[in-house]
Order: C-alpha cells, then sequence, then structure tokens
C-alpha cells in the first residue's frame, strides 16, 4: 500500500534551513501508516491542539497563585510569572522545533534516547511516567479537598480519593486526544468559570480596608516555596511531543503554542491580583477555599470538571508512553481487538492505582506542587528544552552572534533549571517535614 503524499516539512528554525520531509520519515512516526488504520491518532487541528494544553496547564497550578503572591508580593510575583512565561513559550517552541528536526519522537524519552542513548531512554522515559503520575495524584489530592469541601467531610478523606480514582480512570478510557479535547473543553469553561465566580465571591465579602504587600520580607524556604508554586503553572511541556504527534500538521504547533502562552499568562496575573488583593494576605491554597463558607461550596463545585479532566489529560498522556512503547509498530496500535483495548485499560487502572497512593501519601497541596515542580518540572520545562537546543545545534554555539546569543541564554535557562530542582527539593522537603498538617493515611478532613 503506497504511503499518502503529503507536503514536506521544513525546519522552520531561523538559524537553520535543512528540509525535513515527512513522507521519507513516515516509517519512523509513532504510529506509522494510518490510511486504513481503524483506530486514528494524527488528528487534531492547532486549535484543538491548544485547548488541550490550556486544559492541561491552566487547572491547579492557578489556584495557588494568590497564595504565592501574599508570601512574595504583588510587583515580585508578575515579574516571576511573565518571566517563566517568556522563558516557557521560548522552550515548548524548541520541544516543537525539535520535534520536526526528529518526527520519529514521541516522547522525553525518545529524546533521551538521542542524549546518552539506551540509557538516557529509559532513565528519562521513567522519570517523565513519575512526573506525569505526580501531577496525577496532584489531582486527586485536590479532588479529595473538592468534595470535603462540598459535603462538609462527609466521609473519610480516603474514601473521596478512591472515588477520584475510580472516576478519573473511567475519564482515561479514550485512546486519542481527539476525543480528549472534547473533555478539554468542559475543563476550560470550567476552570473559568470557577475563577470568576471566586474572585466575585471573595470581592463581595471583602472588609474596608485589606492589607497588601507590593513587596514583602520572607524568609528564603517560605520565598522560594512560592516560586517553585509559580513554576507549577508553567509544567506542560512533558506532554508536548505527544500532543504534537497527534496533530494533523505538526508545523502548526507555534500557532498552539502562543494561544496557551497568551491565555494562560493573561488569566495567572488577573487571578493572582485580584484574588490576593481583596483576600489579602491569609488567602488560602487552593485560592477557591478563600470564597467564604457557602461560595467556596460553588466554586468547587464549579471547579469540579477541571479537577478531574486536567488530570485525565495528564494520565492519558502517561497510559499513551506506555502504550505506544509497547505497541509501536503493531497492528494492536490501530484496532480495537481484546488485547488493544484490554491493555489500554490496564495500563491506567494501574497508574491511577500508583498516583492514589502518592496522594495519600503527601497530602498537602502546597507542598506537593512544590515537590513536582523542584523534582520534574525544572527539567521538563526548562532544563531538557535547553539541552534539545544544543543538540540541534551542535558545532554552531559561536557560528554567528545571534548563535552566540541564543547560546547564552540557554546556558542560563540551564542553571535556572539547576537552581529551581535543587533549592526547591530542599525547600519542598523541609515543609513537608514541618507541615503539622501532613499525616499521611488519614480520613481527617484536608480542607480546612
Amino acid at each position: 500500500m503506497s504511503t499518502p503524499q503529503i507536503d514536506p516539512v521544513y525546519n522552520d528554525h531561523p538559524d537553520d534551513e535543512k528540509k525535513v520531509n515527512l513522507d521519507d520519515a513516515r516509517d519512523e512516526d509513532p504510529f506509522g501508516n494510518e490510511e486504513c488504520a481503524e483506530v486514528k491518532y494524527r488528528t487534531m487541528t492547532w486549535w484543538n491542539c491548544g485547548m488541550l494544553m490550556i486544559a492541561e496547564n491552566i487547572s491547579l497550578g492557578i489556584l495557588s497563585l494568590p497564595s504565592a503572591m501574599a508570601t512574595l508580593g504583588i510587583v515580585p510575583s508578575i515579574i516571576l510569572i511573565l518571566g517563566l512565561s517568556g522563558i516557557s513559550w521560548y522552550t515548548g517552541y524548541v520541544i516543537g522545533q525539535f520535534k520536526q528536526r526528529f518526527p520519529h519522537i514521541h516522547s522525553m524519552a525518545d529524546a533521551g534516547e538521542m542524549l546518552m542513548g539506551p540509557f538516557g531512554r529509559e532513565f528519562v522515559g521513567v522519570c517523565q511516567l513519575l512526573f506525569l503520575i505526580f501531577l496525577m495524584s496532584s489531582h486527586i489530592l485536590t479532588f479529595t479537598v473538592l468534595f470535603n469541601t462540598i459535603t462538609g467531610h462527609g466521609t473519610c478523606t480516603i474514601v473521596f480519593g478512591v472515588i477520584g480514582l475510580i472516576v478519573s480512570c473511567i475519564g482515561a478510557l479514550p485512546r486519542t486526544m481527539a476525543k480528549v479535547y472534547w473533555m478539554s473543553l468542559a475543563s476550560c469553561i470550567s476552570i473559568m468559570i470557577a475563577t470568576l465566580v471566586t474572585m466575585i465571591a471573595i470581592g463581595v465579602q471583602a472588609p474596608d480596608h485589606v492589607e497588601v504587600d507590593v513587596t514583602t520580607n520572607v524568609s528564603f524556604a517560605e520565598g522560594f516555596l512560592a516560586v517553585t508554586n509559580i513554576v507549577f503553572a508553567f509544567i506542560a511541556h512533558v506532554a508536548f511531543f505527544g500532543f504534537i504527534s497527534e496533530m494533523q500538521d505538526p508545523r502548526d504547533f507555534p500557532k498552539s503554542l502562543a494561544m496557551l502562552q497568551v491565555t494562560d499568562t493573561t488569566m495567572y496575573i488577573i487571578t493572582a491580583v485580584v484574588i490576593y488583593r481583596y483576600a489579602g494576605p491569609d488567602v488560602k491554597s487552593p485560592a477557591l477555599s478563600s470564597a467564604g463558607p457557602l461560595m467556596k461550596k460553588v466554586a468547587y463545585g464549579l471547579a469540579i470538571p477541571t479537577v478531574v479532566i486536567a488530570g485525565v489529560v495528564f494520565g492519558h498522556v502517561a497510559c499513551k508512553f506506555i502504550y505506544v512503547r509497547i505497541f509501536r509498530g503493531s497492528d494492536h496500535m490501530h484496532n480495537n481487538s481484546l488485547l488493544s483495548v484490554g491493555s489500554w485499560v490496564g495500563i491506567a487502572l494501574s497508574i491511577w492505582t500508583v498516583a492514589w497512593i502518592i496522594a495519600e501519601s503527601i497530602p498537602v497541596f502546597n507542598d506537593l506542587l512544590s515537590l513536582i515542580s523542584s523534582l520534574f518540572g525544572s527539567w521538563f520545562s526548562y532544563g531538557l528544552p535547553a539541552i534539545l537546543w544544543f543538540i540541534m545545534n551542535k558545532g554552531e554555539y559561536f557560528s554567528s552572534p545571534r548563535k552566540i546569543f541564543l547560546t547564552i541564554v540557554n546556558v542560563i535557562i540551564l542553571g535556572i533549571a539547576c537552581a529551581i530542582c535543587g533549592l526547591g527539593l530542599y525547600v519542598s522537603g523541609k515543609s513537608i517535614h514541618d507541615n503539622a498538617s501532613s499525616a499521611s493515611w488519614t480520613c481527617a478532613d484536608n480542607s480546612t
């Protein structure tokens, strides 16, 4: 059977005009030839991909930003949000260019193989999977906080965690990103409405004089813990290779990325400033908890779709990573046989169970986000993309003034990743150790 002809793809990196013909690389594509496939993966348009990325990124991260602003002050927080957004935009663009140069890349693990051979593939693959599972666990943890809030701690918190596990597994059943996209629409609408309701409720009930700080004077540990919570709001990059792989035209990824960065940065700044302005220094995290006894129940109820679906998106990427690793190049990838469907369900149930165990073991929202940002987000959103740039431009680091500038930029980004990882692990570990409310595996109410 002949491969369908499509337009060649060019690496549009401004300093490299090498042509990559996708027809020639079709055999290396993670999903192979889908012309007569029963299950087709490469179906997303750029706005489908952009909406998925927004649903993945604007979820739990936005709920921790007002608390981070209360710790750091308005000006430092806005500078950090804008700065990290700009770096994230650039590193996301690098990931898109790397995928154009090497079409067979489906995950960070595939990129790791190009860095360090088979060892790199396994090491980065394990780290990627752990990262995604930790992100999934943060959504299960938020699910327990949500239902404890709505029901007034109607039952044991562990029970709510099990319910979150079951609901998430059901949501993980679709095998293609195009189907998850429709759920992502509900997630985006959910978080926007819930955040808007929270801002209005906090503004209405706010006292006449609320103390807010332009800058603050806090300990290093408290300040850097808040920084890692802001970092968490920009750690979607781990899924970018998988998203691009399921686009109809990977060349459109920069449009999806721009859609994400403009939307999330705007929402982050508005939400953090407004909620902090009216809630003051005692704003809670997740921020929905600051909306008052009744309205916080309303806000959490509205946030149910995003708490579940954004976690499902991360879970889908984790399942797809394992699934492609097992069935890549086989007919099972594209059919609905018992083995294909059963394997997908088994993978989903297994990794969501591990995520639930982590959520019960680290039951403090900010501490879990900080640990995730430090250990994984620092590398997958900043460090690894910088390294990928060095791979693409090997031997040309000082070939022109522009190359010299970009070399310096990527060295700085790599240094930022190292700093976030090392210092973030210290402050998050200290916070988990010192937090009196961090008892694991308990039925106690975690919404207070």
